[in-house]
């Protein structure tokens, strides 16, 4: 082939499915599904779909720039229970003792019902700490069943001396170890350890199966290192898993909306990743991904994640009636009851057929409906069925159906239901829209959403049986993703490496901030980013007293594009406009620096119904067209580095609201060369100079940078 591409790896599971990406042009080259290879190990058959692709499209080895993979391992051990048991160091001294034993101590976890990570725990006094009862406790740990053992050490963030010294003795004996340091630099030592003890849970299973598919991808005779996809829908080292598993927890709803986000011009909107049996749901709000803490077995961990919202409604999601009525759709798939699709009938196949109902397992009430067409095959009722019905899924989307078998089978429901087979699809979508509409309202006010602005993604095998029909119910926009079904696999090969760091410190100092900032681009480097390439964002959490650190790289010495070319001013004027709710004629282009384009709008807003008056909103666009951010009732400056202690001082001063109390400084982002920095998170405008004069050091005095501020 001769030139370079990316792999991404998606192992799902019933599917393993492998992209061939342009490593310039990020246009889609290949793609392949397989079934995934459980009993001979999922290692076998990612080698099987790498070699398979390879060969097909001419691939040499050395063409291979970044691979990466995104397994649901980590979360179906967790689901299925299928975890190692883990023995607890606890330890402390002095008057923290007495509460660090109980909060070291997690007990077992309830994962699933009936299933357990167990645990066992000792605690010894760390003043005194010597090799001869670390080896004791290990030991002892190790008779009870043992085969991981976690270091929890009351405020071991600070000097994580004592954890490091059984984590050494553990692995001496021969046993997996980790310490609550490695996974968080937060205080709150009983989150702290449960997150450990989860990580350590995965250890084992993940280092073999980490051991296998680097073994099998070095076969290959790639050169190109193993990323393996985050949680957080960045990616890390393969190193970086034998030490972490827990960060690849729920890394499969992570891939997806990373893939949209290359690939869609999206700001602010909401990411549906649908298919046969539930639809995952997540955010991007200024064109970043929204993150929170996850839970294990219904316990807050201080794990990363995507927030995302999954719904048992999906295409394959079943129809069910009570007395003659639609009464629901799903939780029951048809795949779950082992039914075809009506939708995918072949031409021909469903003619006539008698409605029944039936319980897809035996536990279920007898509700949901199938067909059984004139030739005794059996047909499920789905929501894609209705929703191919009404004319939702266009001609050449992935989940569009036979449209002649479709509608006679619906003809037969109607039938039995007393009302056209429309008027029954009609009721089979408006419920269930009604389960996912007020899904993404909680989701539009929980991060202050702008709905006028909002796109609904569709991503997955199912998206357009979903996104196209809540769109319209909803009064909002919606679009498809490109290359849907292979979102995922798309979103792995494209992934950044990402990483963060969290520690417990009440107003933090400019050092502090420093500090963490140093540490923040020392771990993202060991975990596979080139260092030129790094961007830092730095949140201050006052209320809980988190000073936050975000990292994001790529693995090669070029931010992504994805190839798009520069947009001319007329373009993005026009696509300001409408992130405005404007026409062009209302736009001022305020000027630019860098990849960064700022237009102003003249709003006009009602005062008590009659008095005209005049509202300024902003809105900043890249090079490519993508709106980064939209405001209104917002200040903008436009600034040499030079200028940057007059001038943009003045500034934050004059959009600082002052009280009796105290001065608050607005929410300020500042944009420069391919930056776009969030200070929003700074409290005070010392932490706020502090941040800006080290991410902007290496500037010329010549050089401009853009400043929105607001309240």
């Amino acid at each position: 082939m001769g030139r370079k591409v990316r792999i991404g790896i998606d192992v799902g599971g019933t599917f393993t499915d492998a992209v061939v990406i342009d490593a310039n042009t990020y246009e889609v080259l290949a793609k392949r599904k397989i079934p995934t290879t459980h009993n001979e190990g999922v290692a076998r058959g990612v080698v099987q779909i790498i070699s398979t692709l390879m060969e097909e499209n001419q691939i040499a080895p050395e063409d291979v720039a970044f691979i990466a993979h995104g397994t649901t391992q980590a979360t179906n051990a967790l689901l299925e229970g299928d975890v190692a048991t883990v023995g607890i160091v606890g330890m402390a001294t002095g008057v923290d003792a007495r509460g660090a034993k109980g909060e070291t101590n997690i007990g077992d976890i309830e994962l699933a019902p009936g299933k357990f990570l167990k645990s066992y725990h000792t605690f010894l006094d760390s003043k005194t700490l010597a090799d001869g009862p670390v080896t004791e406790a290990i030991q002892s740990l190790r008779s009870q069943g043992a085969e991981v053992i976690v270091a929890s050490e009351a405020f071991s963030v600070d000097n994580p001396e004592n954890e490091l010294k059984v984590t050494a003795q553990a692995e001496a004996q021969g046993l997996y170890s980790t310490g609550g340091h490695e996974i968080s630099q937060l205080y709150g030592l009983k989150m702290r350890t449960r997150t450990a003890v989860v990580n350590a849970s995965l250890i084992p299973k993940m280092m073999e199966t980490a051991n296998m598919t680097e073994e099998a991808v070095r076969n290959t005779k790639i050169q190109s290192d193993l990323m393996i996809m985050r949680c957080d829908g960045g990616v890390m080292s393969i190193e970086e898993v034998r030490r972490r598993p827990i960060l690849t927890m729920l890394s499969g709803l992570a891939a997806g909306v990373a893939g949209a986000l290359m690939y869609e011009k999206v700001s602010d909107g909401i990411f549906f990743e649908a298919g046969g049996t539930s639809v995952d749901i997540s955010v991007v709000k200024n064109g970043k991904v929204m993150i929170k803490y996850a839970q294990v077995g219904g316990h807050k961990t201080y794990l990363q994640s995507l927030d995302v919202r999954t719904l048992g409604v999906a295409g394959g999601s079943m129809i069910r009636v009570r007395d003659g009525k639609v009464t629901d759709v799903g939780p029951r798939s048809a795949h779950i009851a082992g039914k075809d699709y009506e939708c995918f009938a072949p031409e021909g196949s469903i003619v006539s057929g008698q409605v029944q109902l039936i319980r897809p397992r035996t536990d279920d009430p007898c509700e949901y409906v199938i067909l059984t067409a004139q030739d005794g095959h059996e047909y499920a009722y789905t929501l894609a069925g209705a929703a191919n019905l009404l004319g939702y899924v266009p001609p050449e989307d992935y989940a569009h159906g036979v449209e002649s078998s479709n509608a006679a089978a619906w003809d037969a429901l109607g039938e039995y239901l007393h009302c056209s087979g429309k008027e029954a699809a009609r009721q089979v979508i408006d419920l269930a829209m009604g389960k996912l509409a007020p899904v993404v309202e909680d989701l539009i006010a929980e991060y202050a959403l702008d709905r006028n602005f909002i796109t609904l993604v569709g991503g997955g095998g199912s998206g357009a049986v979903i996104v196209n029909a809540l769109a319209e119910k909803m009064n909002v926009k919606c679009k498809m993703a490109k290359n849907a079904p292979y979102i995922s696999t798309i979103g792995v090969a494209l992934a950044m490496v990402r990483e963060q760091m969290e520690r417990t410190i009440a107003n933090p100092t400019d050092e502090d901030i420093k500090r963490i900032r140093a540490d923040i681009i020392e771990k993202i480097v060991r975990s596979g980013a080139k260092e030129e390439t790094v961007d830092v964002s730095i949140e201050i959490d006052a209320q809980k007293n988190i000073l936050r650190a975000i990292a994001t790289g790529a693995t090669e010495l070029r931010q992504k594009n994805l190839g798009a070319a520069a947009l001319t001013q007329e373009q993005l004027a026009q696509i300001a406009a409408e992130s405005l709710n404007t026409d062009v004629g209302h736009l001022h282009y305020m000027g630019g620096t860098g990849r960064w384009n700022l237009f102003e709008a003249d709003l006009p807003k009602k005062l008590l119904g009659f008095i005209k008056i005049k509202n300024k909103a902003v809105a900043v666009l890249d090079r490519e067209g993508v709106v980064r951010l939209r405001r209104e009732k917002s200040s903008h400056l436009i600034f040499s580095k030079g200028e940057q202690e007059k001038t943009f001082n003045r500034f934050l001063e004059e959009n600082t609201v002052y009280s009796d109390a105290n001065a608050t400084i607005p929410k300020v982002f500042v944009f420069y060369k391919e930056k776009m920095l969030d200070l929003t998170g700074m409290q005070t405008a010392e932490q706020l100079y502090s941040i800006l004069d080290v991410e902007t050091e290496m500037m010329t005095p010549e050089e401009n940078l853009l400043a929105i501020a607001y309240q």
